[in-house]
C-alpha cells in the first residue's frame, strides 16, 4: 500500500498533540509492515522541508493555515503522480476537501479524532466562535457524509452519524509503553496531577479552583501541573499553596512524575479519547474526570475513575477529595486502571486502521 497523509501538523511540530502522537504511531507501524507513507503537514520554525522521521516521508509547506492550499497545490504538482492508494485527510477543525482534488484513482478516508464543537467559544474570538459552532464545521463536514470516516471513540462516531456520516470505523487509540505489573510508589503527600496544554479547551483553570476545595479539607496536598501554553501565566497567578508548575517535560520524565501521583484531574471541555488518561492508567494513577464526548469512554466510571458534571467545580473537587481520602477506593480504581490499559496498544490501533484502508481500496 502507498498511503498519503494530510495532517496540519507533524509530531516534530511544537504545537503537536493527541493526533500528532496517533499519527505518528500509526504510520511508523504501517511503514514497518512493509506500507510505504508520505506525510504532508504545515512548516513551523527551523523546520527541514522534507525528511524521513521513523521510515516515513515527511514533506512540509505553508503554515496553520495555508497548510491547506499548499497540500491541494503539491498535490497537483507533485503527488497525484505518485500512484498512491490510499489518501488520508486527518480532519483538525478544518479539514483539507481531499474528496474535491484528488483525482487520479487514489481512495479517500476522513481522521477525525474529535469535533471542534465547544471549543470555538474557548479558542477563538467573537463573532468567530459563533460562526464556527453554528455553520462552519457543520458546512466543512457535511461534503465528508459519504467518505469513509476512521475516529477512536463512540462518542465522536455519534456525533458524527448524528451529522449524516454513513460508514464510520473506531479504532482504538493505543499506548506506547507497557503498563506497569503493580502500583508503584507513591508521593507521601496527596498529589493530584493535570497533564496536557494549557489551554483554556483544556480547562486547567478548573483543575486549579477544584484543587483549592481539596485544601480545604486536605491540607498536605499538592497540585502537579504538567504541560505549558499561552495559559499558564493566568493560571500561576491563579494557582495558591500546593499548586506547582513543571512545564512541558518529555516521556521519561513525564511517566515518573505521573507515576508519583494519586490522582489524574482531567477537566477538558471534549477530547477524541483523552489519551492521557489511559497513560496515567498504565501507571496506577486513576482520573476524575468531567463527562464528556471522549472522556466518558477513556474512564470508566467508578471502576477506573470518576465522572462528574461538566463545568461542575464543586462536584471536581468533591471527587478529589473522595478520592484522596478514601484509600480503599483509590487502591481499587489504581488496580482496575492498571487491568483497563493493558488491553491497548499502538500495534492494535494500527492494525485496525490499515485493516479499514484495506477494505476501502479493495472495494474498488
Amino acid at each position: 500500500m502507498k498511503v498519503l497523509v494530510f495532517n496540519w501538523r507533524c509530531w516534530l511540530n511544537p504545537e503537536a498533540g493527541g493526533a500528532e502522537v496517533f499519527t505518528r504511531e500509526v504510520c511508523r507501524r504501517w511503514v514497518r509492515w512493509g506500507h510505504e507513507v508520505t506525510l504532508f503537514a504545515s512548516e513551523f520554525p527551523n523546520c527541514k522541508r522534507e525528511e524521513v522521521l521513523d521510515g516515513v516521508r515527511v514533506v512540509r509547506a505553508g503554515g496553520k493555515c495555508g497548510v491547506y492550499w499548499r497540500a491541494k497545490e503539491f498535490y497537483k504538482r507533485y503527488f497525484g503522480r505518485e500512484g498512491f492508494d490510499v489518501v488520508v485527510d486527518e480532519v483538525n477543525t478544518r479539514p483539507f476537501f481531499a474528496p474535491g482534488f484528488v483525482c487520479n484513482g487514489e481512495r479517500v478516508v476522513c481522521l477525525v479524532h474529535q469535533l471542534a464543537r465547544e471549543f470555538w467559544f474557548y479558542e477563538t474570538w467573537f463573532p468567530l466562535s459563533f460562526v464556527g459552532y453554528y455553520f462552519l464545521e457543520k458546512r466543512w463536514l457535511r461534503k465528508y457524509v459519504g467518505v469513509p470516516t476512521v475516529t477512536v471513540s463512540e462518542s465522536t462516531r455519534a456525533d458524527l452519524v448524528g451529522l449524516g456520516f454513513g460508514r464510520v470505523f473506531v479504532v482504538s487509540e493505543g499506548l506506547g509503553f507497557e503498563a506497569l505489573d503493580d502500583l508503584p510508589e507513591k508521593c507521601e503527600k496527596p498529589v493530584v496531577v493535570f497533564v496536557g496544554r494549557l489551554k483554556r479547551a483544556k480547562r486547567p483553570d478548573h483543575a486549579v479552583r477544584a484543587f483549592g476545595r481539596v485544601r480545604e479539607k486536605l491540607p498536605s496536598a499538592e497540585l502537579w501541573v504538567v504541560g505549558d501554553g499561552y495559559f499558564r501565566r493566568d493560571l500561576e497567578r491563579m494557582g495558591g499553596e500546593g499548586v506547582r508548575f513543571f512545564g512541558g517535560l518529555g516521556d521519561v520524565g513525564r511517566r515518573e512524575l505521573v507515576g508519583r501521583a494519586w490522582v489524574l484531574v482531567h477537566p477538558g471541555v471534549r477530547e477524541g479519547f483523552g489519551l492521557n488518561v489511559v497513560e496515567a492508567n498504565a501507571l496506577g494513577v486513576p482520573c476524575v474526570a468531567y463527562d464528556v464526548c471522549g472522556l466518558r469512554d477513556s474512564v470508566r466510571d467508578g471502576v477506573t475513575g470518576v465522572l462528574v458534571g461538566s463545568g461542575d467545580v464543586g462536584a471536581l473537587g468533591d471527587a478529589l477529595i473522595r478520592v484522596l481520602g478514601d484509600e480503599g477506593l483509590r487502591l481499587r480504581l489504581s488496580r482496575n486502571a492498571l487491568e483497563y490499559a493493558r488491553g491497548f496498544s499502538w500495534d492494535k490501533s494500527a492494525k485496525e486502521f490499515m485493516e479499514v484502508l484495506e477494505l476501502v481500496v479493495n472495494e474498488r
